[in-house]
């Protein structure tokens, strides 16, 4: 860009934001002549993906502010209103809005709330921080049209984001995700009302008891064996952190509400968008845990566990039984070793109670470990595939309801520490996860087992599994085009090995089809929306898939490699999926330079 396009651009902005400190930085920019910091700015505006909004917050297109948050809010009034037309006449429309501790958050909740008043829909918004999945569960409460998070989920302090839902409390897909995007960037003018007016003509509704006690409640008769819990709750000890995000209060009251003990770390526990004590907020991550597993060890925790700030997504660590220098050593256990488990409990826990539907099924993601299938087989569960992000689990489940697919759905996750264990929401929810790992802990244990235990009963029955991710990431205004063209030179040259392992075919989810290495001619249809997503089979049975991020400018590849415990065993089956996974990473590195 050009310094008279970039000022052009900065002009129209500071004409259109209301809020003065987002219009200071623009100003104090153009007076500095940044001209580096202001084209990061305005080079784009700051899109409008599938699940709506996240970028850093700040004055400027491209970033997350109360202008841009009102412009995405009136698109998504504005395509409700023309998708509900009847409701719209009678003036019946709704929209439910939830918010974690990020900075803005509120400010940004609030501004959403008075545009969707501005429209003539009426706006319930939570009276404090509430997590994701309580949101999904208030728009299938309330009956409303859709719903909006505002949160940046997992990622560094200086960004927010804006998730958006629809009538089932799902977040939007296809159609309706294209549509509002459409409409977003169709906006001109914006529809507001002043708080106190939309309150007084009843478009502006706080809520909060009213959908928190049926959301714990929920939460609380989702579980398998309450009694168990309460019968044994004195011996275990749980150790919680929420990362500074929203989940103290569900968790904490579900949790204690059962008799267990838990305790919260104390640094962690009250909302702060600043993350003081963590690098990324996210139980994804081994360093984001260490203040929880220090804790654990100095109280003799029999788990540790974390929710991320909007408390969907669900990290735990667990006592190994090795002792070093007089501690106790902890393992973290993966999202896809998590998965596993909690696939396996309900399983086991429907079958033993008798309670297994007639064709029950469990949904992972299409990068989720294979493991999770031979989980599920073991009692005769089918497992369904989907695309990446809880929204296409959720459409399954969506689907099951209306009767046009013929499963009925009892577990629901991907390996990014995303589970769903119920059927009242529909997104992953780490409070009820927190729960039934509280359960499945106490069950094994009255089993006289431990959750590592169970864990290589399972290996020893469907193999050793592990999986490997590496994320590259593509900053600044050529990011965009250079993923491309990492997608499309893989796509016209994909590699004949991986770690020295034979590619035998390639799944190409952009353009629907799989292509056989050794015979070109041969093709068959993939059966999934189309995403732009590459997946590679080995000869050994490896999957690898490469996938560009719909919410942040990185390719995250995946690998999920299975090692048989047959022969050497399953330190051997170990040794030979390391191996693999290194020689793979390595090839990976080699084409993107991470």
């Amino acid at each position: 860009m050009t310094h008279d396009e970039i000022r052009a651009k900065a002009r129209e902005y500071l004409q259109k934001e209301e809020d003065a400190r987002f219009k200071g930085e623009v100003e104090r920019l153009i007076e500095a002549e940044d001209w580096a910091a202001l084209e990061d700015r305005f080079f784009r505006t700051l899109e409008f993906g599938t699940g709506g909004l996240r970028g850093v917050i700040g004055g400027g297109f491209n970033r997350m502010n109360t202008l841009v948050v009102k412009s995405a809010t009136q698109g998504l009034a504005t395509y409700i209103i023309k998708a509900f037309p009847e409701k719209a006449l009678a003036g019946t429309l709704s929209a439910v809005i939830a918010y974690d501790s990020r900075h803005y958050s509120r400010e940004f909740a609030e501004a959403a709330a008075r545009v969707f008043a501005g429209n003539g829909m009426r706006a319930y918004i939570f009276s404090s921080l509430r997590p994701t999945p309580e949101l999904s569960f208030a728009i299938r409460r309330l009956k409303t049209d859709t719903g909006i998070v505002v949160t940046a989920s997992h990622n560094p302090p200086q960004y927010n984001g804006y998730k958006a839902y629809w009538n089932d409390g799902s977040q939007v897909i296809e159609p309706h995700d294209t549509g509002i995007i459409e409409e977003v960037g169709r906006v001109t003018v914006i529809k507001e009302l002043p708080e106190a007016e939309a309150v007084s003509r009843g478009l502006y509704k706080v809520i909060d008891k009213e959908i928190d006690e049926p959301y714990r409640e929920m939460v609380v008769n989702a579980l398998f064996r309450p009694a168990l819990i309460r019968e044994k709750a004195g011996e275990v000890k749980i150790v919680y952190t929420p990362l500074h995000g929203t989940g103290a209060f569900p968790v904490e009251a579900v949790l204690s509400g059962l008799g267990l003990n838990v305790i919260t770390v104390p640094e962690q526990r009250e909302g702060n968008g600043d993350f003081p004590t963590v690098s990324f907020p996210n139980p994804e991550e081994a360093a984001a845990l260490e203040m929880a597993v220090a804790l654990g060890k100095k109280v003799g925790a029999d788990v540790v566990m974390a929710t991320d700030p909007d408390a969907d997504r669900f990290g735990v660590a667990v006592p190994n039984g090795v002792t070093v220098n007089g501690e106790s050593g902890f393992t973290l256990i993966t999202g896809n070793q998590m998965g596993a488990l909690l696939a396996d409990y309900v399983c086991l826990s429907l079958k033993e109670l008798g309670k297994l539907p007639p064709k029950p099924a469990i949904v992972k993601s299409i990068v989720t470990t294979g493991m999770q299938d031979k989980v599920a087989a073991l009692y005769g569960v089918e497992t369904l595939e989907c695309l990446t992000g809880f929204k296409w689990i959720a459409n399954l489940m969506r689907l099951a309801d209306e009767g046009k697919i013929p499963h009925q759905i009892i577990f629901g996750n991907e390996e990014s520490y995303g589970y769903l264990v119920e059927n009242d929401v529909r997104d992953k929810d780490g409070v009820s996860a927190a729960a039934l790992t509280a359960e499945m802990t106490i069950y094994w244990r009255s089993k006289g087992k431990t959750l590592l235990d169970r864990l290589n009963e399972l290996y020893e029955k469907t193999g050793y599994w592990e999986e490997m991710g590496i994320s590259k990431y593509f900053q600044g205004p050529q990011g965009p085009a250079i993923m491309a063209g990492v997608m499309a030179e893989y796509r016209k040259s994909p590699p004949k090995t991986l770690g020295g392992i034979a590619v035998v075919k390639v799944r190409d989810l952009q353009e629907g089809v799989v292509r056989f290495i050794g015979d070109p001619s041969k093709k068959e249809q993939v059966g999934l929306p189309k995403s732009d997503v590459l997946q590679f089979y080995l000869e050994d049975g490896t999957i690898v898939s490469a996938r560009p991020s719909g919410t942040e400018p990185k390719i995250k590849f995946y690998a999920t490699c299975c090692g048989k415990t047959g022969n050497g065993g399953l330190e051997a089956a170990k040794k030979e999926v390391a191996g693999k996974l290194a020689a793979i990473k390595a090839d990976i590195r080699k084409v993107i330079g991470a």
